[in-house]
């Protein structure tokens, strides 16, 4: 009486949908349809993307405002200024993501969405409107802090689909990076100083001509309050049972069930859940995918702002001497091609030929790719502007691989009950990582940049060849014994 047989209807039974609580709605809406989710899923990219074009749209006129604000005493010392100002975003992030995933873990996923999407209208608005270095610095640490959506987006992309999804939907978040490199630039690069570059559309004297860079921070403000509006409509996934349901259910099941030897079980898997939660620092699935996103976020930060910095900067330090204009037309294009890359192109990769394979051979790509980067000083015109847009596109293409099969080799390393917390510990020391390059980058950039000539290599090549020394470790760390794949993978 006790076998088998009894075992099945007595789990069906506590599979019980819960009708107040929003995770079960959504849920059982998902196993009921095979259909990709493409309506939630748009909710999550546009959500994704307001948060990642106050990032992106930076760059291409960074320097510039740099200069601007009249800071720095010397042109090369406006790159380790303008490192500052990258970081201070990601080091306001490091501060607030795991808060931020106990809160989403807590009391949903949605209203953790809204927050930050509120935060930035504001604070973005506020950046534009920036008169003195320490108001930027303070504003994009501010937008930082408050703007926690990156962890729970992780969880919630995992959640609002079924498992053979799960890898479209992980890689919309890391598309929306993608979309933002396309708007992002082009937002920033064409939009920063209006009164000078469209003076028939913008004067001196107007709120635009008095803050140069106030423009392109109010159109993603504008996009923002549109997308918190869409958020509306964004269904909730988390699991929340009110205390009444709960008594409910466990009476039904005092009645159905022939002894409390379930009930101990269901106690002791939820006293396991919370164990589990408490040392996931010890999952070394976890860890070991936490780490590699970290080494390769801290290049790939890196590598965006040297590649900003250094494509403005004047050709007498090895530069490109770009304008904002074609710095953001060459992040744009290729930014474009990283999004079909990753809606069309990447789902199959992974399908066939796994996670890791992909993650190394991409991995070794850019290390080559880049170092041919310093070399591309010495080209001019059309044949420049051709070789440098194939090697954006190239290599951000490279990152996105890397980046989506971090993403999820995390998620599929825990439980659904715990993946806001290990997004927000992953999220956490990304952020540690993501605040160091900025800042570490422009120093470099600013000591190569005064070191041009009298070393035994060009201080552009070791600027580059150090870039690539943070590939070569995060390359390292996918073989054992420090990788672990996760057993989902398996």
């Amino acid at each position: 009486m006790t076998g088998s047989g009894r075992e099945a209807p007595l789990l069906r039974v506590r599979k019980v949908y819960h009708e107040r609580c929003p995770g079960c709605r959504q849920e059982r809406k998902t196993q009921a349809d095979h259909r990709i989710p493409y309506t939630e899923f748009l909710y999550i990219w546009i959500a994704c993307l307001c948060a990642a074009l106050p990032i992106q749209s930076l760059f291409p006129y960074l320097y510039f405002m740099i200069r601007d604000l009249e800071v720095a005493k010397q042109e090369q010392d406006i790159g380790f200024y303008a490192g500052f100002v990258g970081a201070a975003y990601f080091l306001g992030r490091t501060i607030s993501a795991v808060p931020w995933g106990i809160f989403a873990d807590k009391y949903g996923r949605k209203p953790c969405i809204v927050i930050s999407i509120l935060s930035v209208i504001v604070f973005n608005t506020l950046f534009g409107l920036s008169t003195t270095y320490w108001m930027a610095i303070v504003t994009r640490g501010l937008l930082g802090l408050l703007c926690g959506i990156l962890g729970p987006i992780k969880a919630y992309a995992s959640e609002v689909c079924r498992k053979e999804h799960q890898a479209l939907g992980i890689s919309l978040v890391t598309s929306s990076r993608a979309i933002a490199l396309v708007i992002g630039p082009a937002i920033g690069g064409f939009l920063a100083q209006p009164a000078k570059k469209y003076p028939n559309l913008f004067s001196e004297e107007s709120i635009f001509g008095r803050f140069p860079y106030f423009l392109p921070c109010f159109v993603i403000s504008v996009l923002a309050a549109g997308a918190c509006l869409a958020c509306i409509w964004l269904p909730e996934t988390l699991h929340m049972y009110h205390d009444d349901k709960v008594e409910a259910i466990e009476e039904m099941e005092a009645q159905v069930a022939d002894s409390t030897s379930e009930d101990r079980k269901a106690k002791q898997s939820g006293s396991c859940r919370m164990a589990s939660t408490k040392n996931l620092l010890k999952n070394w699935q976890l860890m070991s995918a936490i780490t590699l996103y970290c080494v390769f976020s801290l290049h790939d930060t890196a590598y965006l702002e040297i590649f900003s910095l250094w494509a403005v900067s004047s050709r007498k330090y090895r530069g490109l001497s770009f304008t904002s204009q074609e710095v953001g037309t060459v992040l744009a294009i290729s930014g474009f091609g990283v999004l079909v890359y990753q809606l069309l192109i990447y789902p199959f990769l992974a399908k066939y030929a796994g996670l890791v394979k992909p993650f190394r051979s991409a991995a070794v790509l850019s290390i080559l790719l880049l170092a041919t980067y310093p070399f591309m000083a010495n080209l001019y015109g059309v044949e420049l502007k051709v070789l440098i847009n194939i090697a954006s596109l190239l290599k951000n293409m490279f990152a996105a691989t890397i980046t989506i099969a971090c993403n999820i080799l995390q998620n599929t390393a825990v439980a659904q009950e715990q993946r806001g917390v290990a997004n927000g510990i992953s999220v956490t020391l990304m952020s540690i990582f993501k605040a160091v390059a900025p800042a570490a980058a422009g120093i470099m950039f600013s000591w190569a940049q005064k070191n041009i000539t009298g070393l035994f290599i060009p201080g552009d090549q070791i600027l580059f060849w150090m870039l690539n020394m943070v590939s070569v470790i995060g390359l390292s760390l996918t073989f054992k014994p420090f990788f672990s794949m996760p057993s989902a993978l398996k």
